[in-house]
């Protein structure tokens, strides 16, 4: 049974700043691929961000986050990130995290969330205008 527990999720104004973290410490994160999801309000889940097994952040170009979002994580934490700045009402919804084992490989494309084997319960994001 692997865990993957998000926290930081809260409701902010446009424009404010908030930071997910994503940790799991039944997984060698080094040997992942790590992605962030979104459910907004009417619209199916969307890939966000992802960073691969070496460390190479990915962006969604659907997602609309590159420049506003950044993905990081901690190898030694074992902590995912997601920051994410000049928030907008529609970056509203429930945020995930997911990891995958790409160890050296790449990450899955985006729109493929059925190859992540493993899922967090989500953390509320919500902006408001």
């Amino acid at each position: 049974q692997v865990d993957l527990v998000e926290s930081g999720g809260d409701s902010v104004q446009a424009g404010g700043s908030l930071r997910l973290s994503c940790a799991a410490s039944e997984l060698t994160w080094r040997w992942y691929c790590l992605g962030w999801f979104r459910q907004t309000p009417g619209k199916e889940r969307e890939g966000v961000a992802a960073i691969d097994s070496a460390g190479n952040p990915l962006y969604a170009n659907s997602a609309s986050v590159k420049g506003r979002f950044t993905v990081s994580k901690d190898n030694t934490k074992q902590i995912l990130y997601l920051q994410m700045d000049s928030l907008k009402p529609e970056d509203t919804g429930i945020y995930y995290c997911a990891a995958d084992r790409r160890y050296g490989g790449n990450c899955p494309p985006w729109g493929r969330d059925d190859a992540y084997k493993y899922w967090g319960q989500g953390t509320q994001v919500n902006v408001s205008s």
